[in-house]
């Protein structure tokens, strides 16, 4: 059988069905909806965790700990993974390292972490640097340049400030 050869009983939308138009038509009198209950009234709908009137499986299943969906996504970087993918005297922007897929997804903050050895001279741009880290690209010449990133407590300052000043 070939494709070409298909041409009754293709259709693009399924025809809705109607209900409530008879006997004749098969969904007639009680439109599908079977005789009385919860489901044969309108307006009647139920949870997608709904299992006949059993526990649901989200109750049964323990739950435990805790995920702060507000804390920040931070990227870690190391030392080596800086100096594997550039070449002296580069600049290392947040930019250049999406482009070169050292970070991945959605972030908060980029920090730049100690790790391995680092022989060529760069300037970094991060959020947070540790310290042995900070040592390794000044050593090598490089510069540091921390990028400024809003944290909670300064957001609430600049909100507390602005309101007080709305106030006088």
């Amino acid at each position: 059988m070939n494709l070409t050869d298909v041409h009754r009983g293709i259709k693009k939308y399924k025809t809705a069905r109607r209900v409530g138009r008879g006997p004749g038509s098969g969904h007639g009198k009680t439109a599908g909806r079977g005789h009385k209950g919860q489901g044969s009234r309108a307006g009647w709908s139920r949870l997608a965790t709904f299992q006949g009137g059993a526990m649901p499986l989200v109750r049964r299943v323990p739950k435990r700990g805790f995920n702060n969906r507000w804390a920040k996504t931070i990227v870690v970087l190391n030392v080596s993974d800086l100096q594997d993918s550039y070449e002296s005297g580069q600049e290392v922007t947040l930019e250049s390292l999406c482009e070169k897929h050292l970070t991945q997804g959605r972030f908060d903050e980029v920090k730049v972490l100690g790790n391995g050895d680092l022989s060529i001279k760069l300037t970094v741009h991060a959020h947070r640097f540790s310290k042995s880290a900070q040592e390794k690209i000044e050593k090598a010449g490089g510069k540091v340049v921390v990028v400024p990133g809003k944290t909670p407590v300064e957001t609430k300052k600049k909100l507390a400030a602005s309101r007080q000043a709305a106030k006088s």
